[in-house]
């Protein structure tokens, strides 16, 4: 079976898989000693810093403006439901292109606080000219506007936004930005400086490829006081930034992984990483291009798009639909795309190589896609 289904969970690498079910061995070993910081030597916290420390120098910020957690989910909630500034009348904004969960967050504050839920749809085929366009007119649209939900790149179509340029537009206007880098940390370069984003989510188990359930938090320092502690968290002094995350037990051995994982990203090489994906979302989007009425709904302009791709089979028009030739190419083809609904133009499939696809796979899908192409027509 193939799995085109990376954007869900990258898997380790033998050797990061190897160190992770080393620190179980010794956590289980170790077990509460470990957690009440009873063992000679370092502390939990000391032992757990590396973690902190090399995913700080992944995405540009300091040490003291990260805390772990269980992933962009969790991460996002945490920015988004706890935002301070945010007062009655005031508008919040999400698109189309907007991770499921966090927009069902930025409604909680229209529900609970007595905010405004702006949406919009982003257009296609989306270019950084038209992207650039649609948050300008928002942003011009909505006097009240206080938070922007930023996706950096799409779960849905594989969008990568133009986040530097939308996040100047917006502090322009006295507008907040939350980043969703959920999908983009591990695949793109992520600096929360060159972005001029103060506050950001993310996960590391997709492109960083640590284990599953590990994640981070980013709030500039000088913005901390913004982010109300998680559910009135104490245990935590107010100006930590792990008050602004859950604080139950967790995987420890996954974060004590976390630092093989950033060092494995490393030594494979960013760029070629990137430019080996990209190369796979290509290779299968130009080999069933021609087909007649089947749309490619991931962006073809350079830097707007990177390995996730998606694309619709003629006459797919309904959810249902979608989700039938989801089934149709697991069940006949052995291969994993998803369904996947939300944007305005559609429900699509969503196809995510990793590293791992081989040309082989490649091939198999684009023969499934040719093969499934009259299914609802």
């Amino acid at each position: 079976m193939a799995n085109f289904d990376a954007a869900y969970y990258g898997a380790m690498t033998r050797s990061v898989a190897e160190t992770y079910r080393q620190h179980g061995e010794w956590v289980n070993r170790h077990n509460a000693l470990f957690l009440r910081s009873a063992l000679p030597g370092l502390s939990r916290d000391q032992r757990l810093q590396p973690a902190i420390d090399s995913v700080a120098a992944l995405v540009g910020a300091r040490p003291e403006e990260i805390a772990l957690c269980a992933g962009g989910t969790e991460a996002l909630y945490g920015l988004i439901v706890n935002y301070r500034p945010l007062k009655a009348g005031d508008a919040v904004l999400t698109a189309d292109t907007d991770y499921d969960e966090m927009q069902l967050a930025m409604s909680h504050l229209a529900a609970t606080r007595g905010a405004q839920h702006v949406r919009i749809a982003l257009p296609e085929p989306a270019t950084t000219a038209n992207i650039l366009a649609a948050y300008a007119q928002a942003l011009r649209d909505t006097p009240r506007l206080k938070l922007l939900l930023l996706t950096h790149v799409s779960n849905r179509n594989g969008l990568v936004l133009p986040v530097r340029e939308i996040a100047a537009m917006a502090k322009a206007h006295g507008v907040d930005v939350i980043l969703d880098s959920a999908q983009s940390v591990g695949l793109l370069p992520v600096d929360v400086g060159a972005l001029g984003v103060d506050f950001m989510g993310f996960s590391l188990h997709k492109w960083v490829a640590s284990p599953l359930g590990s994640g981070a938090i980013y709030i500039r320092a000088s913005r901390l006081a913004d982010i109300a502690p998680w559910l009135g968290n104490h245990i935590h002094p107010d100006d930590d930034i792990r008050a602004r995350v859950p604080t139950g037990t967790v995987d420890f051995a996954a974060r004590l992984t976390i630092p093989a994982a950033i060092a494995e990203h490393h030594a494979l090489g960013p760029d070629r990483k990137l430019a080996t994906l990209v190369a796979k979302r290509r290779y299968w989007a130009d080999r069933v291009r021609d087909l007649q009425d089947l749309a490619i709904v991931h962006p073809e302009e350079d830097d707007r798009c990177a390995v996730i791709g998606a694309f619709r089979l003629p006459g797919q028009a309904s959810w249902d639909q979608a989700r039938t030739a989801q089934q149709r190419f697991l069940d006949r083809h052995r291969l994993l795309v998803v369904a996947k609904q939300g944007l305005a133009s559609g429900p699509v499939l969503r196809v995510t190589p990793s590293l791992f696809n081989t040309q082989d796979e490649l091939d198999r899908l684009v023969h499934a896609i040719r093969e499934e192409r009259g299914l609802f027509s």
